[in-house]
């Protein structure tokens, strides 16, 4: 089975970059966009506003508007030689509905741009790499709460975007749940949507040679169970050189979460770090996606090789 590739990095952005925001997943509060706008604005980027961003679906309320609207913000933004990057505004649910629709040919000859998002956008950070072969920024979204709220969240997506040379070791707040060292390719995402990507056209079969993020928010440990055993079954993990463990935000108290997360990928054999601070919580870290990198579980890092950006 092959193993997970580091992928191509999009170029970093400076400052007048054009910025797209699009809602590929759920409604977006005018409130908390416009908010958000303001952020990018200050870093003195260009952010321009998808045509169906404040959508709503006339029928199904979780939905920022019908699916090929949002599909055709995404495929306009990235076709758009005007623009360097793409943010998402928010997850929720709706990926998995519309990303069949993007023409991923056309993406791939209008070349490499960032890519931000997290939640429900890890169905297309698998996409990004398996379509595009594009490393992607697992980060904070504009229109996110705890981005517009976050000074750190802020900052370090910034200086992702604007100075990556300056984060290329990322810590964790916790300890090591299993101990050890390993290099790999970064990848994951949500949890629940990885476990659902299962077996679609997008979604890579295996993390073998991979440093797995996993993260979940608003799971009872029964469901986290769940996921964890079907990516186990599937041999999703068979191979994978290390996890990273970020935030389980509005989950069961945590120390049932730990029991379970040690039951589940204690027996693999790799080192498992957590805490590691990525995700649905404040003051969420940027991750990359894509990238050759040393996970030091004892020591709470990540380790890149090269910056996110080239």
């Amino acid at each position: 089975m092959s193993r997970v590739e580091a992928l191509r990095r999009p170029a970093r952005l400076a400052p007048g970059a054009r910025v797209a925001v699009v809602a590929p997943s759920g409604p977006v509060p005018e409130e908390r966009l416009q908010a958000g706008l303001d952020v990018l604005h200050g870093w003195d980027l260009d952010p321009v506003v998808g045509r169906h961003v404040l959508d709503r679906h006339g029928e199904f309320g979780y939905l920022a508007g019908g699916d090929a609207g949002r599909a055709a913000d995404l495929q306009s933004a990235w076709c758009d030689p005007a623009v360097d990057a793409v943010i998402c505004a928010r997850g929720g649910y709706g990926v998995q509905r519309m990303v069949d629709l993007l023409d991923w040919e056309a993406m791939r000859a209008a070349g490499p741009k960032v890519f931000v998002g997290f939640s429900d956008i890890t169905a297309l950070h698998e996409a990004f790499a398996v379509r595009l072969g594009l490393v992607t920024l697992h980060g904070p979204m504009a229109a996110g709460v705890d981005f517009v709220k976050s000074a750190r969240a802020q900052d370090h997506l910034k200086a992702t975007l604007l100075a990556p040379e300056t984060v290329r070791t990322l810590r964790s707040d916790g300890t090591a749940l299993v101990p050890g060292r390993a290099r790999g390719v970064t990848l994951g995402g949500c949890l629940s949507l990885l476990a659902a990507e299962l077996g679609t056209p997008h979604a890579r079969p295996s993390a073998r040679g991979g440093l797995l993020c996993l993260e979940d928010v608003g799971e009872e440990t029964y469901r986290l169970d769940r996921c964890l055993t079907q990516l186990l079954r599937a041999g999703r993990l068979d191979g994978v050189s290390g996890l990273l463990l970020g935030s389980w935000a509005r989950c069961e108290p945590y120390d049932g979460v730990r029991a379970l997360l040690a039951d589940r990928l204690g027996g693999l054999g790799v080192p498992v770090a957590e805490q590691f601070g990525f995700g649905h919580c404040a003051d969420a870290l940027t991750v990359p996606f894509g990238v050759t990198a040393e996970l030091d579980a004892d020591a709470g890092t990540l380790t890149l090789d090269e910056p996110a950006l080239s």
